[in-house]
């Protein structure tokens, strides 16, 4: 157990996640309401983006019968399969994943463009029916040493030859021929401008990739802490993403210079959360380690005192069954048996007492752990409470500020001395103090509410982790000490039958 918190669990490709994928990249307003209510069709669907969503095997694609273009890049997909029925197939990303061999596309006839790229390729096969293939991304494919393409439209090209040995300068066969040393260099002198400027796009490629995955793992240290999103503005601009009448009144004047100041003083606290998690988050994982260790160490120690019984017990017990099988006298043979099967009774007694030490110094030390993680998991969540209270002092004072402004311009507007040029939206707010008050409170609610929820869900999530991660750590002691037992008694019994078997064979004698 090496990490606190972990969410990059791989992922079912199921219709959940379809449909979510489809209805964001889907048409958005008025349109996308539309199709929302009326249920979009997947066989409609011409273009699926379904990258960085940490899937493990492609699945439930053939509803998608019209498709022309599928994005599946930045998974762990480990194999091609799944795609049989999407022959209107034009283009497909699968780079960035684990998949081993390109195989699964015999039914893809339509396929133009195939990118493989940053994958663990070590078989290319079934590329025979891709008669329209024009391009695959072959460079990252760095132990390809062999490759044909002959049948496909890129072996008819002008310069194929050259190109290819210039794109793949690693390969060893092309077309089932040995390629020489000396082409290999005509054909990089000849194609160098277009390959510098393709290592360049390349680049820069990996270099966007590289950042995106920096980030994605930046937001998993985040969410570990229980505290993503809280390093700047994110929960309070979205207090304000729901809040149409919040909206409407930071138009008054001396409201906009109230908002401003209210969310430095909020993004401010927010960081405080944030700084605060992430040092809690380091005293868990050190908390988490330390234990680790102590278990750790427990264990080895008690295995060391228990093999060197185990090795006291073995050298004795053979010089004992030697002694058996050369004892002719029935008396002294019985005693010698006797003798040894007391030795292994001794032996089971001495391993189960040093197990059921290591029992209870097991025992000792994880409610001990409990305790501290409990403890350190409590004060995270009164310190966090405690700050988020300060979010909401900070919200009451300002409804209370944009109320008075509301009332004031209200008052002025009554008597006509309103000289703000405001929007149509805006006046129709100011038809009684009633609707004023309720469109200010109404602003109110829905920020108390994101401020409420936030805290719940950091609440909730951090207390499952604690109740969790003790819970396997006792399930993983109560496991451990069951395949210890069943081992000590599964040796035993060997020693035993070993000796019941050699005391036949000799009476038998």
């Amino acid at each position: 157990m090496n990490r606190l918190y972990n969410s990059l669990e791989p992922r079912v490709m199921d219709d959940d996640m379809l449909k979510l994928a489809v209805g964001e990249q889907g048409p958005q307003e008025e349109a996308g309401l539309l199709a929302r209510q009326e249920g979009i069709l997947f066989k409609d669907v011409l273009s699926l983006q379904l990258d960085f969503q940490n899937i493990l095997r492609i699945d439930n694609l053939w509803q998608f019968e019209n498709l022309r273009k599928l994005q599946l890049d930045n998974n762990v997909i480990e194999r091609i399969e799944g795609l049989e029925k999407l022959t209107h197939l034009v283009w497909l990303d699968l780079s960035f994943n684990n998949i081993e061999a390109i195989e699964g596309l015999d039914t893809l006839v339509n396929l133009e463009d195939l990118s493989l790229f940053n994958n663990r390729i070590s078989k290319i096969d079934s590329l025979d029916a891709l008669v329209k293939l024009q391009i695959i991304y072959l460079r990252r494919f760095k132990d390809l040493r062999g490759l044909s393409l002959s049948g496909n439209p890129i072996a008819e090209a002008e310069d194929y030859s050259m190109f290819i040995l210039a794109y793949l300068p690693d390969l060893v066969y092309l077309d089932s021929r040995r390629i020489d040393d000396h082409m290999k260099g005509l054909a990089e002198l000849k194609h160098q401008f277009s390959i510098d400027e393709l290592k360049h796009r390349e680049n820069l490629i990996q270099a966007r990739l590289e950042d995106e995955q920096a980030r994605r793992e930046e937001l998993e240290e985040h969410k570990a802490a229980f505290v993503e999103h809280l390093n700047g503005p994110f929960l309070f601009d979205s207090m304000y993403a729901e809040d149409v009448e919040g909206n409407k009144l930071a138009c008054l004047h001396g409201a906009g210079e109230l908002l401003e100041a209210y969310k430095d003083k909020f993004v401010i606290i927010c960081l405080n959360i944030f700084e605060y998690g992430l040092k809690q988050q380091e005293k868990r994982k050190v908390e988490l380690d330390t234990f680790n260790e102590c278990v750790q160490e427990a264990i080895q120690e008690n295995q060391g005192r228990g093999k060197s019984r185990i090795s006291e017990f073995e050298e004795k017990h053979l010089l004992s069954l030697s002694a058996i099988r050369d004892e002719s006298e029935l008396s002294n043979l019985e005693k010698k048996i006797a003798e040894c099967s007391k030795d292994i009774s001794e032996l089971f007694s001495a391993l189960m007492t040093l197990e059921m030490q290591l029992v209870e110094q097991l025992e000792e030390t994880i409610n001990m752990f409990e305790r501290n993680i409990i403890d350190l998991v409590g004060l995270f969540i009164e310190n966090v409470q405690s700050l988020m209270a300060q979010c909401r002092d900070l919200e009451n004072h300002h409804h209370e500020k944009l109320l008075e402004i509301a009332i004031s311009a209200l008052e002025k507007m009554v008597k006509g001395e309103l000289d703000e040029d405001l929007p149509d939206e805006v006046r129709a707010l100011f038809v009684d103090k009633d609707t004023v008050v309720n469109a200010v409170g109404s602003s109110h609610d829905i920020h108390l509410l994101k401020i409420d929820n936030r805290e719940d869900e950091l609440v909730t999530r951090v207390n499952s982790w604690c109740t969790h991660l003790v819970d396997k750590i006792h399930k993983d002691e109560i496991m451990r000490n069951r395949r210890r037992v069943k081992e000590i008694n599964q040796y035993v019994d060997h020693m035993q039958n070993e000796l019941d078997n050699l005391e036949c064979s000799d009476i038998i004698d």
